[in-house]
């Protein structure tokens, strides 16, 4: 069963609109804010919901208990996707410059609540038990096969390219390039097939991240494309957003670091995969391909240690644009993890299933 978001009533948003003007505050606080008829039980009940979502703080004790806004709220914090991208572009309050404390921030955060971790635990091992259901060391490869056709597709289309699927399954299994596409379509499906095949040759290397792996990764996919494999020294813009990435070569790299020593400092492999796949993306640390590199070193990061890989072959292009868009302007990620889950459960769901 699909694990939904928890949705916040009227009164608990009103709750944090408090918070948001105030700060911080007391149960009275709250209740004199509200100005209506609710019990401090219920209130209390509210508050303890909000601590639990990482939404607010709890300091003190008994009479001098008093209630935070917490550092995590900004990245965690419910958002309407739609109205939030219903502005535009130019009118849209963002962040346009790197967070460099985006790092501590997550790493002080449960980026996963315990409800969304119970489901994601669940789910791996659904995976684990239809792995093991399947005897076949042949449908196996099948399956991973399948798993790389459909990613070298989904992660093609997502920047522009127009293969269909078919056409990506005749490429990759028949060799055979579609007619009427462009030497660099049929390129960048070869170069997410051979990227793929790469992590799974080196798949226990990727349980520590280094930044090699990256750049070796990045150099795959990119090949042939007239792309630099170096770390970018120059300005790049993004399309779709005021956002401007680290404009400085040497600032990319200290960035590049802190993200892989935040992978590395945890041991919890849904925060690695999660990780990778949203601050490669923040950083762009290459002239081009970063989106790419990030879902690859992503999906690393879950093969290393015997998680099944992500096809996102359930999610629109502009569905995943706009969660890549929110987290760069505002550091939210509620709409990435949403996607991210939601591919988790696709890929169990539907690849290595075992009959019986």
């Amino acid at each position: 069963m699909k694990q939904d978001n928890i949705v916040l009533n009227v009164r608990q948003l009103r709750v944090m609109e408090f918070f948001e003007s105030h700060g911080s505050g007391a149960v009275l606080d709250i209740m004199g804010f509200l100005a209506e008829e609710v019990s401090r039980v219920t209130i209390v009940r509210d508050l303890q919901l909000l601590c639990d979502l990482g939404y607010l703080v709890q300091t003190g004790a008994g009479r001098g208990v008093e209630y935070h806004l917490s550092p995590s709220y900004a990245i965690l914090r419910p958002v309407d996707v739609e109205k939030y991208f219903a502005i535009p572009q130019d009118e849209r309050i963002v962040s346009s410059k790197f967070n460099f404390d985006i790092f501590k921030l997550l790493a002080e955060t449960s980026v996963f609540t315990e409800e969304e971790m119970s489901y994601l635990e669940s789910l791996h091992k659904t995976f684990v038990s239809n792995l093991e259901g399947i005897d076949s060391e042949v449908i196996k490869h099948k399956e991973f096969e399948r798993i790389i056709i459909e990613f070298a597709w989904k992660s093609s289309q997502i920047e522009g390219n127009t293969y269909s699927l078919l056409d990506t399954e005749s490429l990759i299994v028949n060799h055979q390039s579609a007619v009427g596409k462009s030497q660099e379509e049929t390129q960048m499906i070869l170069n997410h097939k051979e990227a793929f095949d790469f992590v799974i040759a080196h798949k226990k290397s990727f349980k520590v991240l280094k930044q090699a792996f990256i750049e070796k990764a990045h150099q795959i996919l990119v090949k042939n494309l007239n792309i630099t494999h170096n770390l970018r020294k120059s300005p790049v813009g993004i399309v779709g957003t005021n956002y401007r990435p680290i404009d400085n070569m040497f600032h990319i790299e200290e960035a590049i670091k802190s993200m892989v020593k935040l992978v590395n400092g945890t041991s919890n492999v849904f925060e690695k995969a999660f990780f990778s796949l949203i601050l490669l993306s923040y950083i762009q640390g290459f002239e081009d391909g970063n989106k790419r590199t990030a879902r690859l070193v992503s999906n690393a990061m879950l093969i290393a240690y015997d998680y099944t890989p992500l096809s996102y072959r359930g999610v629109s292009e502009a569905e995943y644009k706009k969660a890549s868009i929110l987290f760069y302007e505002t550091n939210n990620i509620t709409y990435f993890k949403k996607i991210f889950i939601e591919q988790y459960e696709f890929a169990v769901n539907n690849y290595f299933q075992s009959i019986g």
